[in-house]
C-alpha cells in the first residue's frame, strides 16, 4: 500500500480538470493540482481525501491562513495540512516572477 499526499497550487487560468497528474512510486503516490481559486482549492481537497484516500495536503505559499483553517476543517481530521513557506528572499524571488508572469 501506497503512502497517498497531494500537492495544491494556484494559478490564475487553472482549471483543476486539466491541470493535474500523479506521480506513483508504488510505496508513494503524490497527486498534483493547480487551481484558481479557494473554491476549487476546497473541491479538490475533498476529493482528494475522499475519493484518492489522500492523508497529507501540502499547499503552495499563496495560500493565506483563513484559506488553510477552511481547507483543514473540509478535509477533516484523517488528512494532514502542511505549507510550503520559504525564507524572505525566497519569497521574494517568487513574488516577483509572479507578478511578472501573471
Amino acid at each position: 500500500m501506497a503512502f497517498k499526499a497531494a500537492f495544491i497550487a494556484h494559478a490564475p487560468d487553472a482549471d483543476p480538470e486539466k491541470h493535474r497528474a500523479v506521480i506513483d512510486t508504488g510505496k508513494y503516490k503524490l497527486y498534483v493540482t493547480v487551481v484558481k481559486d479557494q473554491a476549487q482549492a476546497l473541491v479538490e481537497a475533498k476529493r482528494l481525501v475522499a475519493d484518492e484516500g489522500v492523508s497529507s495536503i501540502l499547499l503552495c505559499p499563496g495560500f493565506t491562513n483563513t484559506d488553510i483553517a477552511a481547507l483543514d476543517v473540509a478535509v477533516g481530521e484523517g488528512c494532514g495540512i502542511s505549507v510550503a513557506r520559504g525564507d524572505a528572499p525566497s519569497n521574494r524571488i517568487a513574488v516577483d516572477i509572479m507578478k511578472k508572469e501573471w
